[in-house]
């Protein structure tokens, strides 16, 4: 097991959760890839999605639903600044994750964390466990709680 994935472990112990990390035959990468290796639908992937703030040059993670795309504006205004995608490889060195596997849970950084609402309509999701086919199955409160993520409306 790869230390990013065993960083996601770790942290979900340390914060209670008890998940079972799975290795798919294939690429979790994109939503469309996770949703046919889990056997469920994109929506129950959650997308972790790490912007930048363009004044703070602070990383934000963002928990949203597979096909569902991020509102720049609503995220903007629960972060209080203006916000672009961040450099892939400045996400790798902060959180430890590379683009494809960016976990809510096992960061190098605090980084805050908003989690969209459409998430917690399902019993269960699926999300990143650190490597691009490592994921999880969590129930959507518990995983936000986890994740110290707030839920909000963030998406379009």
């Amino acid at each position: 097991m790869s230390k990013s994935v065993e960083r996601v472990r770790q942290a979900a112990v340390a914060a209670g959760l008890d998940i079972e990390i799975r290795q798919m035959a294939d690429s979790t990468h994109t939503a469309e890839d996770a949703a046919v290796q889990c056997g469920v639908t994109v929506a129950q992937i959650v997308k972790s999605l790490v912007f930048q703030g363009a004044d703070s040059n602070s990383l934000y993670l963002f928990l949203v639903s597979g096909p569902r795309k991020l509102d720049l504006d609503k995220a903007a205004k629960l972060t209080g600044e203006p916000l672009h995608r961040a450099d892939p490889k400045y996400v790798r060195k902060e959180t430890g994750f590379a683009i494809g596997g960016v976990s809510p849970l096992g960061h190098l950084i605090e980084i805050q964390t908003y989690a969209d609402e459409s998430l917690m309509q399902f019993d269960i999701v699926w999300a990143a466990a650190g490597g691009t086919n490592f994921v999880f199955p969590c129930e959507p409160h518990r995983l936000a709680t986890a994740a110290k993520a707030h839920i909000a409306d963030i998406t379009i």
